[in-house]
């Protein structure tokens, strides 16, 4: 499926918005926020703030990933909901398209990630080093030919790269990964088969437990 012409021009879509926050759905492509050196200053964080008074970023995504972001439009809702993702109270789930056949229909992966100096911007699996990484998974759907199978993801921390480098190490890289897939699996898809499809979190005004879904578009 195509992108929405509205969500092409301006890099996102408004999935929610209200006097606290705004959740919007992020295309692939676009940074979260400013890279190093002027051409990379273009973000969503920029975009957003020029059409959204006060509007700010609370968490990323990596700028292939697609998906539900929740920006704060205030500095207490900012600190209220930096403060749920801290806690790792926010419930967060992705779909991706995977290379082969997952041997099982769950499971979690639970490796140490650490930047890869000598290859950045790439991470790496680092037992003395790393920081603690966990994800949970589960197999949606399988597919022939060639093999690839359809996941849900359920990151419990939030490392750079971590979805992508866990199903890497695991033996299943994602489809249309330009970092981490070999050729082969990279050329099935013309973009990263990554995309954050639920968000569940608590208003910081009124308490209200909050859940916002976007449908993946591969």
């Amino acid at each position: 499926m195509s992108e929405e012409p509205q969500m092409v021009e301006r890099g996102y879509h408004i999935v929610h918005v209200d006097p606290w926050l705004v959740v919007i759905d992020k295309s692939p492509g676009i940074l979260s926020v400013p890279g190093i050196g002027p051409l990379k200053t273009d973000c969503i964080a920029l975009r957003v703030a020029a059409d959204i008074a006060g509007a700010r970023i609370v968490h990323r995504l990596d700028r292939d990933t697609s998906g539900l972001m929740v920006l704060a439009r205030d500095a207490e809702t900012h600190r209220a909901l930096s403060m749920q993702f801290e806690a790792r109270t926010v419930g967060k789930r992705y779909t991706a398209l995977v290379g082969g056949h997952p041997a099982a229909d769950r499971g979690t992966i639970d490796l140490p990630i650490a930047k890869d100096f000598a290859r950045a911007p790439r991470q790496r699996i680092d037992h003395d080093n790393g920081r603690q990484s966990v994800t949970h998974y589960e197999v949606v759907e399988r597919h022939d030919p060639p093999p690839h199978a359809r996941l849900h993801l359920f990151p419990q921390t939030g490392r750079s790269h971590q979805l992508r480098l866990h199903l890497l190490t695991i033996g299943h890289p994602i489809l249309g990964d330009d970092l981490y897939a070999s050729d082969e699996v990279r050329a099935l898809s013309a973009r990263l088969c990554l995309h954050a499809d639920q968000l569940i979190l608590t208003h910081p005004a009124t308490g209200v437990e909050l859940t916002f879904a976007s449908a993946a578009r591969f």
